[in-house]
């Protein structure tokens, strides 16, 4: 069965990845756009992985062969431009071939709607019932050198109109005048060529690492954290960088490491990014963050006179209430946000290059911007917990948490319990807990934020003693 999660459908290489489903998603999409779009085009890109490439051509292959017009881009494409494509072509579906930061036996798809926005839970439901349906003998398909020649399927590459749209929206002036060392790892994933022209036209001096072709992603996980970018954070000391970057598989996400080789982790950054945005910049307004993400923002904003909006995990989710408040800042603690005025997605080389102008207008290295935000708005450490389960073990933990709803006798004392997504407790000291089912891997994930991390580690450790989930 094809089954669409928080980010698209991802599913492991030859078991449900494969060439029978992947046409059957593109013939769904084909008959929406058939039956409700005046626009009859869409735009298709593919990452690094494994038969990225192929597969997004047995995608235009359906879409040519159903006379939908493609704009195919011939190059790897990070995700962001792909949903900068939709937007600037004003197109209603795009759609990426990859599973972003899921290990490397995945692959997937990504639907992206108008606008250059993630596909709603809406659509991705109708979408993943008529794909279901779907039989052999209702695929459409055109050769992909005959649709070519027919002018059917349209080879872009919008890599410089996507770096140049980055680099307006960023004080470079600034940037040049700092003459920074920046390192990069794109995880052999897709940023480099993007990211590195955006830093080198801001007179950066840029070096890069793990930027071959391994659809192994080195044997890591390519989702940017401590512990993945540990040669990154060795090489940035040893060779006094002033900043380490390293994104995602498909570089919607980023991993920040500071001059001291420390891994800044994704709520920092986009609680300095929101930070700068209204004290440094002086916009105005909100912010949005999924429930498993600081409330360190919450005190950002409260200063400032705005307001944090709570919406669960999926970055549909964040962008439509975005767009449903005008907000300033979006994203998640998994490391995926985007900015007002850009596309509707989050975008790891948008957010890199905002981090780099923000360093060069403060004037302030990244620890100590770390140590004054620590000053102003106290301590908000979290702490986070994975753990794989079988199909009998999730139906145990979904009779406890939303069944029976039943939960720890914590230490402290409760305000109030939440389902918007999984189960948060929030205590009324300020801090809290979730435990909630990945939507893209069969995982229960465990987050808590208090402020000191030895309590935010027992908080989880009671969380996970509650559920019989030890490992």
């Amino acid at each position: 069965m094809i089954h669409f999660g928080t980010g698209g459908w991802r599913a492991i290489i030859g078991d449900e990845f494969i060439k029978s489903n992947i046409v059957k998603v593109g013939q769904a999409i084909s008959n929406i756009i058939k039956e409700s779009c005046i626009n009859k085009s869409i735009v298709i890109g593919y990452d690094r992985r494994f038969i990225s490439d192929i597969s997004a051509k047995w995608l235009a292959e359906i879409f040519a062969g159903n006379n939908i017009k493609v704009y195919f881009i011939n190059k790897i494409a990070p995700t962001p431009m792909i949903m900068y494509s939709v937007k600037t072509l004003n197109l209603d579906y795009g759609l990426a071939v990859t599973a972003s930061h899921n290990p490397a036996e995945y692959n997937g798809i990504k639907i992206f709607t108008k606008g250059g926005k993630d596909a709603s839970v809406e659509t991705t439901n109708e979408l993943e019932l008529l794909a279901n349906k779907i039989k052999q003998e209702d695929i459409l398909s055109v050769d992909f050198g005959r649709a070519r020649e027919t002018g059917l399927i349209q080879e872009i590459n919008p890599i410089n109109d996507y770096v140049d749209t980055i680099l307006k929206k960023l004080n470079t002036k600034a940037i040049r005048s700092k003459n920074l060392k920046i390192l990069l790892d794109p995880m052999f994933g897709v940023s480099k060529t993007a990211l590195q022209l955006i830093l080198v036209t801001a007179r950066c001096e840029v070096d890069v690492i793990h930027d071959r072709h391994d659809t192994m992603f080195g044997g890591r996980l390519p989702s940017p954290s401590a512990v993945t970018l540990k040669r990154l954070r060795e090489m940035v000391v040893d060779r006094h960088y002033d900043l380490g970057i390293g994104t995602d598989g498909d570089a919607d996400r980023l991993g920040i490491i500071d001059e001291n080789g420390s891994f800044i982790h994704p709520n920092k950054v986009m609680s300095l990014l929101y930070y700068y945005l209204l004290r440094y910049k002086g916009w105005e307004g909100p912010v949005v963050r999924n429930v498993a993400t600081t409330h360190l923002l919450d005190c950002i904003a409260n200063k400032y006179g705005q307001k944090c909006y709570e919406v669960p995990v999926g970055f549909k989710y964040v962008s439509s209430k975005m767009e449903e408040i005008d907000a300033v800042i979006g994203g998640e603690s998994s490391g995926g946000l985007t900015i007002k005025g850009h596309i509707k997605g989050k975008d790891g080389v948008f957010a890199a290059g905002l981090l780099v102008e923000m360093i060069s207008v403060t004037g302030k290295r990244l620890a100590k911007m770390l140590d004054d935000l620590d000053k102003e708005f106290g301590k908000f450490e979290m702490v986070e917990f994975d753990c794989k389960f079988t199909n009998k073990e999730k139906e145990r933990l979904v009779d406890i948490l939303y069944i029976k709803k039943k939960l720890p006798a914590f230490d402290l004392e409760i305000e109030k319990v939440s389902y918007l997504d999984g189960v948060k407790v929030y205590f009324k000291n300020g801090g809290w807990i979730i435990a909630r089912f990945s939507g893209t891997e069969p995982l229960i994930r465990i987050f808590a934020e208090m402020d000191d991390k030895s309590k935010a580690e027992d908080i989880v450790n009671q969380m996970k003693q509650f559920l019989g989930i030890m490992g």
